[in-house]
């Protein structure tokens, strides 16, 4: 019987293989075993207790990625059962990690960051206190485990892809999500619910939260952030060629010249979804000053559609991180996220710092949370070179609004705001 207190999707609930049999595996190993362990040991018995081949792998992966809920690391290399841990209540609780300073890590203008886990920043942090989130997250969260970031650092793949040159090009490596089987899916289902609950508490009435995701793991992700309480506004496009997709079967494009394995990726998808109005619209903007989106100009709103292309090699030169997106696209979707241009921008996956580099260029408060220390360490020195960026050195073909040249200059940008 299904543990009480593990979140699992309505679209899977009636499968029929169990979910998170190896999950509960574990927590009844710890239930017996009031001890802590490694997951070599935690795989020898839950393999036994299921006469089933479990991959250590696959240990690691549950430990890790329910850690903010149900698993505490020890020490290195040991897991124990959070005691925090409750039976019936399926809201995410605090995390028994490591505290969260109440200073940041590192400040660069109007833009904050934290070296910490984004679980436990937001459990500290006070209810409806940021105005909008923008972020990219770990899509799959198994290729940000430390494990597949080792194997990425050392150019050895592991679920990333290291895409072969391309007119004398090299492209960034970009992860496998189709190596994800179905308790990984259900685990990242799991984790982005919890994370969504958090958001929930710390976010104003009416605040927006830009979620970028791909095109295989969207629908997943979308189910998991509704169901936390917010509503659905949609997604905004990015129009972009990237290197995923399009390939002839492999070992075998000779006997198919003709057919592609899946469609080759030409857009970004990013989810677009608000907490619940106070009110009205127009009430809740003069309460909150959220609730809308900003307009690039006065007489033209906000499109969901936005050209784009790959980072250019300059911007990666600042912050080589695998899933850097390029300042041109981000500083208009950081821009109009704040509807009245006020407020404090959260980045809960703030990898090298783009998206508060964004923020302090069209002149925003920013907040950013990164655990990765090699990721911090590279925001602290990216954020300032890629808020110094022109625009105009960034645009990409028409697609530049008529107000963005401005964005490298951010007191332009507040001398501007009445007539924009």
């Amino acid at each position: 019987m299904r543990r009480p207190d593990v979140y699992i999707p309505n679209m899977v609930r009636n499968r029929r293989r169990r979910p998170g049999e190896i999950r509960d595996a574990i927590l009844n190993f710890f239930e017996n075993n009031q001890h802590d362990a490694t997951p070599t040991e935690i795989r020898k018995a839950i393999a036994d207790r299921l006469k089933a081949e479990i991959s250590e792998s696959s240990v690691r992966s549950y430990l890790r990625l329910n850690t903010p809920e149900q698993f505490v690391q020890q020490s290195p290399g040991k897991y124990q059962l959070n005691a925090a841990s409750n039976g019936g209540d399926v809201s995410p609780r605090p995390c028994a990690l490591a505290k969260v300073p109440t200073k940041p890590d590192y400040r660069f203008g109007s833009a904050s960051l934290w070296n910490a886990d984004c679980s436990n920043w937001l459990d500290s942090q006070p209810e409806r206190s940021i105005h909008a989130i923008v972020t990219d997250p770990p899509y799959g969260l198994l290729e940000y485990s430390d494990e597949q970031q080792r194997k990425l650092r050392n150019g050895k793949g592991g679920v990333w892809r290291h895409a072969p040159s391309f007119d004398g090009h090299q492209r960034a490596p970009l992860p496998r999500f189709t190596v994800l089987d179905e308790n990984h899916l259900l685990e990242l289902q799991s984790f982005f619910h919890a994370w969504a609950k958090r958001c929930l508490r710390v976010l104003v009435p009416g605040a927006h939260m830009a979620i970028a995701t791909n095109p295989l793991l969207s629908h997943r992700l979308a189910i998991a952030v509704g169901e936390a309480g917010f509503e659905r506004r949609g997604e905004v496009i990015r129009l972009v060629m990237t290197m995923r997709g399009g390939d002839r079967p492999k070992n075998a494009h000779e006997a198919f010249p003709e057919v592609s394995a899946m469609p080759r990726s030409m857009y970004e998808p990013w989810l677009l979804f608000r907490k619940p109005l106070e009110g009205r619209l127009q009430d809740n903007l003069r309460n909150w000053k959220t609730g809308g989106l900003r307009r690039p100009v006065v007489n033209r709103p906000f499109g969901d559609v936005i050209e784009s292309a790959p980072t250019r090699k300059s911007e990666r030169e600042i912050a080589n991180h695998p899933s850097l997106k390029p300042q041109s696209f981000l500083r208009k979707i950081v821009r109009a996220i704040l509807p009245m241009g006020e407020g404090i921008v959260l980045d809960c996956f703030a990898g090298s710092g783009s998206t508060l580099a964004a923020a302090e260029a069209v002149g925003y408060q920013s907040m950013g949370v990164e655990r990765d220390l090699t990721y911090f360490e590279m925001a602290t020195k990216a954020i300032p070179k890629l808020t110094a960026l022109s625009l105009d050195r960034l645009s990409v073909g028409n697609s530049v609004d008529p107000v963005l040249p401005q964005f490298g200059d951010a007191v332009a940008i507040k001398r501007s705001r009445a007539c924009t």
